[in-house]
């Protein structure tokens, strides 16, 4: 997090006034910061500013803080507190975002803090750890209000006074039956708007979309953004509304899927944190980076295998890197268009043949135009007109390849079940290499009569 919002001076002040232990004069004016703001000034303090703020702030002040925390910095934290108060903390928290939290801690940790807390809300916490991570149960949150379609208006909006105060957002309002199985859903504009005598179950829209508690989190993020809703209801087996999702939710798991995407196409286990030491950035970089290595081992051996050609032309060896280049940014372009459109749930069966269609021809368009004017450059260049050629044509092949490969290689990932980001920059460059290598020397050998 960075200090984007407030001015230098204010922290300065801020600081001043705790290490003088003028608490109150502190609470004035970090309480009138908003919520972001107050979290990037304390997370930027030493260990003992933010021990002496603690004992400045209430548990439920400290969770608005928490709130706004990156949950990578949010485990030192939680392990400096007092264990009293953290799990005064956490209780104040919205279930889910506490979850988040605890999940991020140690399970001797997660366990003391659930026993320090009062059962009611230690028992909604633990109701929600069960559920697997990176689940829609996982991400939901059991703060919602949730209105019987048998009860008429009037009723229904003193019990929603009653009860907005705990939950997350109240925009749209999930219809339960008797047995608590969801039926339908209102909006907070039609039921302020309608008759008091008027039953729920008349004024609800019955076309209600959920989505199951074992769902994967991208698929929920996907729902949300194609239908824009502000919320989603999550169910049981038997269509029981056990919570809700919400939009701030879902922006959380889209940052975080993508952080993980972009780590793989850039050849990263995981994406590196501003606080990484090197040894720990070495340690995630360092597998791709040992596989590569081997498979550019196997590109040098390659080329070896074509010695002799090099020995007679030696000129074929000035073309090397303009080939591997060429093929590894073409299979980089169109890597980053097939895995965009497998995440994004673009690609049906019938989108995939399309995908694959469109890139072939992309790829032979791209491949004339550049063969082409390579094969001119080189002619006047070089005074060679069957050199031009070679270079020409290696480089239409290689595009036409290099084109169908990045995109053949993630729909073939997706289709076994794996994360088409895995097949990462690096990697799809490294295997245009070898191609372009054979296609550029197996050429070179049949024009080698001319060339000699």
């Amino acid at each position: 997090m960075e200090n984007n919002g407030i001015e230098q001076i204010l922290w300065d002040e801020l600081q001043t006034l705790v290490t003088n232990e003028r608490m109150e004069s502190f609470r004035i004016k970090f309480l009138d910061m908003h919520p972001y703001d107050q979290a990037l000034f304390f997370i930027e303090q030493p260990e003992e500013i933010r021990l002496r703020i603690y004992t400045y702030l209430s548990p439920e002040e400290t969770a608005d803080i928490m709130e706004h925390i990156d949950l990578d910095d949010i485990k030192p934290l939680f392990t400096e507190m007092d264990p009293r108060f953290a799990a005064m903390v956490i209780a104040e928290m919205a279930t889910d975002d506490a979850v988040d939290i605890l999940n991020e801690l140690e399970k001797d940790v997660v366990v003391s803090l659930l026993t320090i807390m009062n059962d009611k809300n230690a028992d909604e916490i633990r109701e929600l750890l069960h559920y697997e991570e990176k689940t829609a149960g996982s991400i939901m949150t059991t703060e919602f209000v949730a209105i019987y379609q048998s009860k008429p208006v009037k009723d229904t909006m003193k019990y929603l006074k009653a009860e907005a105060p705990e939950a997350e957002t109240i925009y749209y309002l999930y219809v339960i039956d008797e047995d608590k199985h969801l039926v339908g859903v209102v909006s907070l504009r039609d039921l302020i708007v309608a008759e008091g005598d008027i039953q729920i179950a008349d004024l609800m829209s019955e076309n209600v979309l959920s989505v199951s508690v074992a769902k994967n989190q991208e698929e929920v993020a996907q729902m949300i953004q194609d239908y824009d809703f502000m919320a989603l209801p999550v169910v049981d087996f038997q269509n029981h509304l056990l919570g809700i999702i919400t939009v701030d939710d879902i922006l959380d798991v889209m940052e975080e899927e993508a952080s993980k995407d972009y780590s793989k196409l850039a050849g990263v286990s995981d994406m590196d944190r501003p606080k990484d030491s090197a040894l720990i950035s070495a340690k995630k970089r360092l597998p791709w980076l040992v596989i590569l290595l081997f498979l550019g081992i196997l590109t040098a051996s390659l080329i070896g295998q074509f010695e002799r050609a090099l020995e007679q032309v030696a000129v074929l060896a000035i073309f090397i890197p303009l080939i591997a280049g060429m093929a590894g940014n073409t299979g980089t372009q169109a890597l980053a268009v097939a895995v965009r459109g497998l995440t994004t749930g673009d690609y049906g069966k019938q989108g995939k043949m399309k995908l694959m269609a469109r890139e072939a021809i992309t790829g032979l368009i791209n491949g004339i135009v550049c063969g082409a004017l390579i094969t001119a450059i080189v002619y006047f260049w070089q005074d060679d007109f069957f050199l031009g050629l070679l270079v020409g044509l290696s480089i239409m092949s290689t595009l036409i390849i290099a084109t169908l490969a990045g995109a053949l290689v993630p729909i073939i990932m997706d289709r076994l079940n794996i994360d088409p980001a895995v097949a990462s920059g690096p990697f799809i460059t490294t295997i245009n290499d070898i191609i372009s290598i054979l296609i550029y020397f197996g050429l070179a050998t049949g024009f080698m009569q001319y060339l000699i």
